[in-house]
């Protein structure tokens, strides 16, 4: 079989290279519409390539019918001659956070059991740009935005996102038009969910009242920042030794001056979640910029663990806040915190 979605994705990779000819592949295979079609379609182009493809299936336990559904894909992989592992959730996911953590982890593991190079999964344009306005609504930055990336590292494996060029409604017209069947997953229609609230009201309403190609528009908006990302990561790697002093964990306020302010903010928010791990969102790296150019002992608030920055000449100290005996440092100086231990 050979249509037009078949010649983008055999174009698409040639161009980008995403899975090389002769590599290993497994295929997360949900037995929805879009991992139905992403399998078809590489299935259809092994023969252009001389991939070993593989099938994955993980099974949560969250709905009555997920036994079914295994047996399903089961059933789908053996109709295409590949091979499939179906793995159950030890203990059943709490959140999707953790749910997509526990998927990850599978995915990779059975990877590596098989020796694949690389996993794919169906991911679509759609769901690209669902993830953008969800980052969106929550107040993420612009990384948070370039959302759902075509490929990224997956521990020793590579996850690769084909269908970043195809929307939901091209998948069902491809699985319509030759006629592949399809799970029904009814949480989909759950609107408690909140991306399936988004999927079934906000989309549809943008797409009525304000641009009726806006899951384009957002995908291709995804898609520049994450270029715009991957510039800053470069920038912040080669920076980074420049104005990040490691013992005692500092600053260099002069080097920071010099610097755009998009590049300060970067470089401050490495800093703190090297050192802080958690709390250090917008709020706290806005609190922090305007000690760049504060006079001698100026410092913030408190931030997460009792830290807090103050300025100490052409430096930006991290400092702890004690509660010190009575014999030794006053209340109103603080310690630097440690050192990190040395590793192994």
């Amino acid at each position: 079989m050979w249509g037009i979605y078949h010649a983008r994705l055999h174009t698409t990779l040639k161009l980008r290279q995403w899975l090389p000819q002769g590599s290993r592949i497994l295929i997360a295979l949900s037995g929805g519409q879009d991992s139905v079609c992403l399998t078809q379609l590489l299935v259809d182009l092994r023969p252009h390539w001389a991939w070993f493809l593989a099938v994955v299936h993980c099974d949560h336990r969250w709905r009555q019918d997920s036994a079914a559904n295994a047996a399903f894909v089961q059933e789908l992989a053996q109709q295409w001659h590949l091979p499939c592992e179906v793995v159950g959730a030890p203990p059943m996911p709490k959140t999707e956070a953790a749910a997509r953590s526990w998927r990850y982890h599978v995915f990779e593991t059975v990877a590596q059991a098989w020796d694949c190079t690389h996993v794919v999964t169906a991911h679509t344009q759609s769901d690209r740009a669902e993830s953008l306005l969800l980052h969106l609504l929550r107040g993420s930055g612009s990384d948070g935005l370039a959302t759902l990336l075509p490929m990224r590292s997956l521990g020793s494996v590579q996850l690769v996102r084909p269908l970043l060029g195809m929307t939901r409604a091209e998948t069902a017209a491809f699985c319509q038009a030759y006629g592949l069947p399809v799970w029904q997953d009814e949480t989909n229609q759950n609107l408690d969910y909140r991306r399936n609230r988004l999927r079934s009201e906000l989309i549809p309403y943008l797409q009525r009242h304000f641009n009726a190609n806006v899951e384009q528009v957002l995908a291709q908006t995804a898609e520049l920042l994450a270029g715009d990302r991957a510039y800053f990561e470069a920038e912040v790697e080669r920076l980074a030794p420049e104005v990040i002093r490691e013992h005692p964990p500092a600053l260099d306020r002069l080097r920071l001056r010099e610097l755009p302010l998009a590049l300060q903010r970067r470089l401050i928010r490495r800093f703190l979640r090297q050192h802080l791990k958690r709390g250090v969102d917008f709020r706290v790296i806005e609190a922090v910029c305007p000690l760049i150019a504060a006079g001698n002992g100026s410092q913030t608030s408190t931030l997460t663990g009792g830290y807090h920055l103050r300025v100490c000449g052409r430096w930006l100290e991290l400092i702890r806040s004690t509660a010190p005996p009575p014999e030794s440092v006053p209340p109103h100086q603080g310690e630097r915190l440690p050192p990190p231990p040395t590793p192994y």
